[in-house]
């Protein structure tokens, strides 16, 4: 229907168009009245006639000769005997004929014509225009209620497609059981959870797990976002959970996989920030729905959310989401997994090694890996190269993690040296301290807000982190500001982040994990995010006394690091002065390139084999071109001179 509502607007041109050329084809025939006709027929010469007689009048359509031009007439005569004789009479006396029709004959068509086709062209007409104004929006109306969930059927993504996540796999394993063959569930007596909530930071993978288990069923996949439900008028966001549910149970068995659900899942009654009745009747319904879906009906409920601590505790009581999985961020065995899958489809050089690419992005999300392999895809073409290299790699990583370099922006001498020891402070603090992190590559190029960047990376990623762990962290972190009270005299304002970081750490140790002489009691809630409906109005769980406490031993740990960082650069002072030399010179330096000059005092290894020479290429052996006096010695020349000079002399 809707294709040929597209064409309504051609075919109204095409009807307007016949229409003229029907009234400007009637337009060539002369219309005369019974006087002119009179007048005109005592010279004229008549060709054949059309004649309608009715009760009154006598309608003749025709051809007449007037001199040496054809007119079509047309003539309406009252009708009477004598009227009809002269008719005759006249149109038949040069051997025209007469045709007589019936008045009646055409009546319906010119009458369904005339009035009627008019009147359905204007409606058309007037349907197309209330149409593309907007008219047909009010049909939205009536689906402002339905759901918004969007259906796949034939899920293409599969467990192979999901890697860095083995256990996870593992939970949901029997979800895919259930779906292919539930009798054998249902025979044991088991019943299947109806929900399954996802958690873990964005990126991890949550939503292409769900997806995955719906590929290895082969059942319909229902995706929706939590915020999709709420609107603006109460109730709407209630009814689209109902219609969702009930779409559900038409496709059983099926997955219904609901995206960020905090967004409508958030603790009830909450107050300031948190309440909103619309939210909390969406809320509501959905826990009726997932109550009143009896066991085994075929339907999962799969939800994923980096926020599980402000979800209603309703939502997470058994019968609802009976099992919640964690997916954490990968280690770096399932890194490596992770950039296998997404490398499938990229052209990698051989001197790109995947296993030490993901020892080098520790705390990489599975779309950070992702975006690494594009970054460094996009760098290639940039670069017009055939293959990704460990370059372009390289600089794929400092771009997810810092941005663009700033390779336009130039320092001055001074801040150029002021920057390449403050970034010489951390990498000699990563050297020479035990449990610091691993030095992987220094740079003083910008990037991003920072003038400098160090890439540090654990020795080896652990669960539990232990306090010397955490004092070398600090101590690391302090690298960069202590190297220019050392050298310069004076600090500054490029520590900041620095200083961010070391002092989150510091105060989880004394408030978080009882690292400090307070002992083993939390003072601060380890959650990190804040609900503003819950935590906004409730107060301090301590005192103030304990608060000046907490504050000595913080600044008491900062100042022990500080001074242990201190003592560290000073007794490596001519490391510190040789790496920020070649960084001044060099911009950038390797972790191998670092190592080389702790170890052997310059940018490469003195012992390292060097690459065999290769062998000169050489012009084939040509033979000389012989000159004039090829073959003839120069003793010989001298000779032939002095025989000439005799015989001139003679």
């Amino acid at each position: 229907m809707k294709k040929w509502i597209n064409y309504l607007p051609t075919l109204f041109v095409v009807l307007i168009v016949l229409s003229l050329f029907f009234y400007s084809s009637q337009g060539s025939t002369r219309t005369m009245n019974y006087t002119q006709f009179k007048e005109m027929a005592e010279d004229a010469r008549f060709g054949d006639t059309n004649v309608s007689i009715s009760t009154s009048i006598i309608h003749v359509d025709g051809v007449l000769q007037d001199g040496d031009s054809n007119i079509q007439y047309s003539v309406i005569i009252p009708n009477s005997e004598a009227n009809l004789e002269w008719l005759e009479d006249t149109l038949t006396e040069n051997g025209g004929e007469i045709t007589v029709q019936d008045p009646n004959q055409s009546s319906i068509w010119i009458t369904l014509l005339g009035n009627i086709l008019p009147l359905v062209i204007i409606g058309v007409f007037f349907y197309i225009m209330f149409a593309k104004m907007g008219g047909g929006s009010s049909n939205k109306a009536f689906e402002f209620a339905k759901s918004k969930a969007r259906v796949e059927t034939n899920v293409k993504t599969r467990f192979r497609d999901v890697a860095g996540c083995e256990e996870e796999k593992e939970e949901v394993k029997e979800i895919i059981d259930y779906l292919r063959s539930p009798k054998k569930f249902t025979d044991m007596g088991a019943h299947i959870p109806k929900g399954i909530l996802m958690v873990g930071p964005p990126g991890t993978g949550k939503t292409l797990l769900a997806k995955a288990v719906a590929g290895e069923a082969n059942v319909p996949f229902f995706s929706i976002s939590g915020s999709d439900f709420v609107e603006m008028f109460v109730g709407t966001g209630a009814s689209r959970v109902r219609d969702m549910f009930k779409n559900a149970q038409k496709s059983a068995p099926c997955i219904v996989f609901i995206d960020e659900i905090d967004a409508v899942g958030r603790q009830r009654g909450a107050g300031m920030g948190g309440g909103n009745d619309e939210r909390e009747q969406t809320l509501n319904q959905l826990l009726v729905e997932m109550d009143g879906m009896t066991d085994n009906i075929g339907i999962v409920v799969i939800a994923a959310t980096n926020r599980p601590d402000v979800l209603d505790p309703a939502l997470l009581r058994s019968g609802r989401f009976d099992r919640r999985v964690t997916v954490n961020l990968p280690d770096v065995k399932g890194r490596k997994e992770i950039l296998e899958v997404h490398a499938r489809n990229k052209k990698l050089a051989s001197d790109v090694s995947l296993e030490n690419l993901a020892r080098r992005t520790p705390g990489f999300s599975g779309a950070d890996l992702a975006n690494v392999l594009n970054e460094g895809a996009i760098l290639a073409v940039r670069n017009k190269e055939t293959q990704i290299t460990m370059t372009d790699l390289d600089e794929a990583i400092d771009r997810v993690m810092m941005g663009p370099a700033k390779k336009s922006k130039k320092y001055t001498e001074k801040d150029k040296m002021l920057v390449s020891y403050h970034e010489a402070g951390h990498a000699v603090i990563g050297l020479k301290l035990e449990d610091a992190d691993m030095v992987q590559k220094v740079t003083i190029i910008p990037r991003g807000e920072a003038g400098g960047y160090n890439l540090m990376t654990p020795r080896e990623e652990k669960y539990f982190h232990r306090k010397s762990e955490f004092i070398a962290r600090i101590t690391g972190l302090l690298g960069g500001r202590t190297a220019e009270e050392i050298v310069f005299g004076e600090v500054s304002a490029g520590a900041v982040n620095d200083i961010e970081q070391l002092t989150k750490i510091a105060k989880n140790m004394v408030r978080v994990y009882g690292m400090s002489s307070l002992g083993p009691i939390q003072y601060a809630d380890p959650q990190g995010n804040v609900f503003l409906g819950r935590d906004y109005t409730q107060g301090s769980s301590y005192s103030d006394g304990v608060a000046d406490e907490i504050d000595k031993e913080v600044r008491a740990i900062v100042d022990a690091c500080h001074q242990q960082c201190r003592q560290i650069l000073t007794e490596n002072r001519d490391l510190l002065d040789l790496i920020a030399k070649n960084l001044f010179e060099h911009e950038t330096l390797t972790n191998e390139e670092i190592n080389n000059l702790m170890n052997y005092g310059s940018l490469e290894d003195p012992h390292a084999p060097k690459p065999e020479p290769q062998p000169e290429k050489t012009q084939p052996d040509v033979p000389p071109i012989p000159s004039k006096n090829a073959g003839v010695e120069q003793k010989d020349l001298d000779d032939a001179l002095s025989e000439l000079t005799k015989k001139k002399d003679v």
